[in-house]
């Protein structure tokens, strides 16, 4: 399986807003659009990629860059992670995951921070298979888990 993390642009975009969760998932994640409109209020920070396996498009993330951030703790974020519901089941997930750690190290960042709800019990399971422990802080309502690369 070859996974691949591309850019949303002009070319990808209305594809990737096609994705989305099964209905039981919705609470637990922003839609796509609603994500791609929140990127574009945070020029520079907001780095938003479609998730590719084999050369089609599986699912959607984005990541949070701020290296000005007065806190270092709270620098580098993984804001969005999703796999379209037509491909879940298949790996993708834990190979999208992989990728995207990957792609936080080769940037520079020394952890990757991101938060979901509690009953949200099979991203949390992934992320603890991850080595992403959690905090004991909450981001509003969701659970705060960090990785330290």
């Amino acid at each position: 399986m070859d996974i691949e993390l591309r850019k949303i642009d002009n070319n990808n975009r209305a594809e990737c807003e096609r994705l989305s969760v099964s209905s039981g998932q919705e609470q637990y994640i922003a839609s796509n659009t609603k994500s791609l409109a929140a990127a574009g209020k945070s020029p520079g920070i907001a780095r938003p990629f479609a998730v590719y396996a084999d050369g089609r498009m599986v699912g959607f993330a984005m990541f949070a860059f701020d290296e000005n951030n007065d806190d270092p703790e709270d620098r580098y974020w993984l804001w969005r992670f999703m796999i379209d519901e037509r491909e879940q089941g298949k790996g993708y997930g834990r190979a999208a995951l992989t990728e995207i750690i990957g792609y936080f190290r080769k940037h520079g960042a020394d952890s990757i921070t991101l938060s979901t709800k509690e009953p949200n019990v099979r991203a949390l399971d992934l992320y603890h298979r991850f080595g992403f422990p959690e905090t004991g802080q909450m981001n509003d309502d969701e659970i705060v888990l960090k990785l330290y690369l």
